[in-house]
Formats: structure tokens, C-alpha cells, sequence
């Protein structure tokens, strides 16, 4: 600590404090142009992980215009609605407030609650300090509509939901399947209703991004999977992780260790543990 002491003393408490106004200037301009530097700024307890720092990239390239088509396939409880459905879209409005983002889940209610939690930190000192000219519109306080003071806007819906009047620059969809719901009718209900609804309200040049747990080959990805490439149909690049990787070691060691994961495999039939958590339904 002496060390650490000395090797400051040298400089008045005018510079200190100003080459520690530096400091945290870089590093808000540095999660203002980095996702996972962002995360880690607003969220001090994130815990990172190989699979995170792939999603990432993922979607600077999707604020970037470089993807336009994503989908990610990844197990329960690997933090993915909390990158696709809050902090991904917060971030991306903090960069381009104008964006109109129409995000989904399998209930409205948890669309609004992503929608809730967007606002709050959007009205979080921490947020501002990073994206200082971007705040919400003062009379937007529903947490599934909301606007923000660039006419940006945030239309939260669930599988099924009307989405009729609303256009997108980003579509997320998360998890569009509820387990309390799988079957091969509640499967086509989904597709039919991504054809008619949610895909048809995309601006031109708009981007999707779904991010889900494989249930079946009939679920949604599967049946995009099949329909690209058939009669000019959407290309999607497909991101799949597994829990347990090829080599037998957990995907997020950092949190999930694998003899959890045994535990859970061994408390799961063999074919919802190769769908839900391997992505190989």
C-alpha cells in the first residue's frame, strides 16, 4: 500500500482529480462503443462468460447494420433474456435513440417487465453519465410503450399479441415457446403468428434477433431453419450453445459447474435435456 501511496504523491489533488475525470470519461465512452464493457458498468455483479463475450459481438453487429438476421439458441439460466430483452436494446437505444424496437416474449407481461426494467435504467444515473443526451419522454410511463426524447420507441407483446399500427428497426424475440405450452399446435400458432405479425411490421433494412431454448424441431428456429433460403425467405445466422460443451466441460464454468449440470441431466428425460440444453432437439 506504501508503494501504491508513493507513487501518487508526486501529484497535487488538482491532478488527481483530474486524471481521474479522464478515467472515467474513457470508460463511459468505452461502453458507449463496447456492449460488455457497458454490462459491466451497470451491472457490478455480472459474472462473464465465454458464451457472453460471442453475444456480444453479436450485437455490436447488429448495431453496426453488419447482421440483420441472428439467432441464438442457448440452455435456461445462462443470462439470456438479460442481454437480448434489457441490456442489448437499452444500450442500443443509449446509441441510436431513434431505433424503434418491438420486443416479444411468450406473455405480454414479461415483455413489459424487460420494458419496466429498461425504463429504470434508462433513468439511472449510471446510464446517463454514458449516454448523456438520451432520456425518455416525460409522459412515457407504461412499462410496455415508451418513448424516448428522440422519437425512438419500445412496443412490448407476447406470443400471439397484436402488434397491428407498430413499425420496428429491431425485432427481438425471446423465448417465444412457454413450456407450459409445447406442442405441435402451439408451435404452428407461434410460426403463423411471427409470418403474419411481428415479421411484417419490420422497416426496410430492419434487423431480428431471436433468442430462445430449443424445444423441438417444429419450434420457431427450426422452422425458420427450414424456410431460409426457400423463395427469397430470411438467411439467419445461427449461434447454438450447449451447456456442456464437446469436451465435457460446462459453456459457463464461471457460474454453472458441471456437476449441477449432471444433476439436472439426470433429472430430465434424454430428449428434453438434448433440446432445452444441448440445442439438438
Amino acid at each position: 500500500m506504501e508503494t501504491k501511496n508513493n507513487k501518487f504523491s508526486k501529484y497535487s489533488d488538482e491532478e488527481l482529480r483530474l486524471m481521474l475525470a479522464i478515467a472515467m470519461h474513457d470508460d463511459q465512452l468505452k461502453a458507449k462503443n463496447d456492449f460488455l464493457h457497458f454490462v459491466k458498468m451497470v451491472w457490478p455483479d455480472f459474472i462473464d462468460g465465454y458464451h457472453h463475450r460471442i453475444m456480444a459481438k453479436k450485437f455490436e453487429e447488429i448495431a453496426q447494420g453488419k447482421t440483420k438476421r441472428l439467432i441464438v439458441n442457448m440452455p435456461p439460466r445462462h443470462t439470456k433474456s438479460e442481454f437480448a430483452s434489457y441490456l442489448f436494446p437499452a444500450w442500443l437505444m443509449g446509441n441510436k435513440p431513434k431505433t424503434k424496437i418491438i420486443q416479444a416474449t411468450h406473455t405480454a407481461e414479461l415483455s413489459y417487465r424487460f420494458g419496466r426494467k429498461m425504463r429504470n435504467l434508462m433513468n439511472d444515473i449510471e446510464y446517463r453519465k454514458i449516454f448523456k443526451n438520451v432520456s425518455l419522454k416525460q409522459d412515457s410511463k407504461a412499462s410496455g410503450r415508451w418513448e424516448t426524447n428522440h422519437e425512438g420507441e419500445y412496443f412490448g407483446a407476447g406470443t400471439g399479441g397484436a402488434i397491428t399500427g407498430r413499425g420496428a428497426d429491431l425485432l427481438i424475440i425471446d423465448d417465444p415457446h412457454s413450456e407450459q405450452n409445447i406442442n405441435d399446435t402451439a408451435f404452428e400458432n407461434a410460426y403463423n403468428w411471427y409470418l403474419s405479425g411481428p415479421r411484417q411490421r419490420l422497416q426496410p433494412g430492419g434487423a431480428i434477433v431471436i433468442v430462445m431454448t430449443r424445444w423441438s424441431e417444429r419450434d420457431l428456429t427450426g422452422r425458420l431453419i427450414k424456410l431460409a433460403g426457400e423463395n427469397n425467405a430470411d438467411e439467419w445466422e445461427v449461434i447454438e450453445f450447449p451447456a456442456i460443451l464437446p469436451s465435457g466441460k460446462p459453456i459457463w464454468p464461471e457460474y454453472w459447474k458441471l456437476d449441477e449440470l449432471e444433476k439436472i441431466k439426470a433429472n430430465l428425460p434424454v430428449m428434453s435435456w438434448e433440446a432445452q440444453y444441448q440445442q439438438q432437439p
